[in-house]
């Protein structure tokens, strides 16, 4: 005997291993065996997570204390964040549907045979329980999203909240609107707070915990599920998808298309960050500030 408490080999292949040093039993009561020592067919599990951020119990104790005072005096919180880029065609998509055939799928998921790449961009509206999600045709850039969050504000935000001078905004610590990138912050100046007025609150999640910012749980995972299965083969067919999610808690999704070119590898000079309208917070000042509005240079 040894020490070993896992396997990959096959129980037709233990069997016939046992068989050589003379105990001769069939697969399956090897699989039964097995079982009787509780053993099982594992996959692996994400659990074991990376160093944590010093701060980062800090942080999400000031996320949640904002969120609480947005609550209480009815200002808007929403949280962001990129959903994974889809593939648009007749490509394999995880998951099963009921049906009386398979549906037949190309067998390698090349670009080069794609009808396009499909970008989401979403936000969750958490006191209203509404998601809405951007989907781009170009790249994920800061200001693709910005560009679509002042899209949703322009035509449903401030219509909800009409008396709203401020907004939260949590969001992830990287990506196009992570916290050390410039081009986000120049965009919300701009395209949030200049044109509409607004003090925009950013709150980013530390490194590594992006599964814990709210669109991630309450509206991403949604939406893969009610498209699992099914090939992603028109825009059309994927924003019909997004805009048909709901769950029994009260959850409903809007959807639109953002066409258009938005360029990657634009840089934003010290000269231009100096004019913008930033407050930094005491704490955690790289990840908490509130952009204000300012006239235009």
């Amino acid at each position: 005997m040894t020490s070993l408490k896992w396997t990959r080999k096959t129980t037709r292949k233990i069997s016939r291993e046992l068989s050589r040093v003379g105990v001769h039993v069939s697969r399956t009561t090897v699989a039964r065996l097995l079982t009787d020592l509780e053993y099982s067919l594992r996959v692996n599990h994400k659990k074991l997570a990376g160093a944590k951020h010093p701060q980062r119990n800090a942080q999400f104790e000031y996320i949640s204390t904002l969120r609480q005072q947005c609550e209480r005096t009815g200002t808007p919180w929403i949280s962001v964040d990129s959903k994974k880029k889809e593939l648009v065609g007749r490509f394999k998509n995880p998951g099963a549907v009921w049906s009386a055939a398979p549906r037949l799928v190309k067998d390698h998921d090349f670009r080069s045979e794609a009808n396009g790449m499909a970008i989401p961009w979403g936000l969750f509206d958490g006191q209203a329980l509404r998601g809405h999600l951007f989907v781009g045709t170009s790249h994920d850039t800061p200001t693709f999203a910005v560009t679509a969050l002042a899209r949703w504000w322009d035509t449903a935000g401030r219509s909800r909240y009409p008396a709203a001078t401020a907004l939260l905004i949590l969001a992830d610590g990287g990506g196009s609107n992570g916290s050390r990138c410039r081009a986000w912050r120049y965009e919300l100046q701009h395209q949030m707070c200049n044109r509409f007025g607004l003090a925009v609150t950013v709150c980013h999640c530390p490194p590594g915990t992006s599964k814990w910012n709210p669109i991630e749980h309450r509206l991403f995972s949604e939406v893969s599920k009610h498209w699992a299965g099914e090939p992603l083969e028109s825009y059309e067919k994927i924003l019909n998808f997004i805009r048909t999610t709901r769950t029994d808690t009260g959850l409903t999704v809007t959807a639109d298309l953002l066409d258009g070119e938005f360029p990657t590898g634009i840089k934003i000079p010290d000269e231009q960050m100096a004019q913008l309208s930033i407050r930094p917070y005491e704490v955690c000042p790289s990840w908490n500030y509130t952009i204000s509005p300012a006239l235009e240079m």
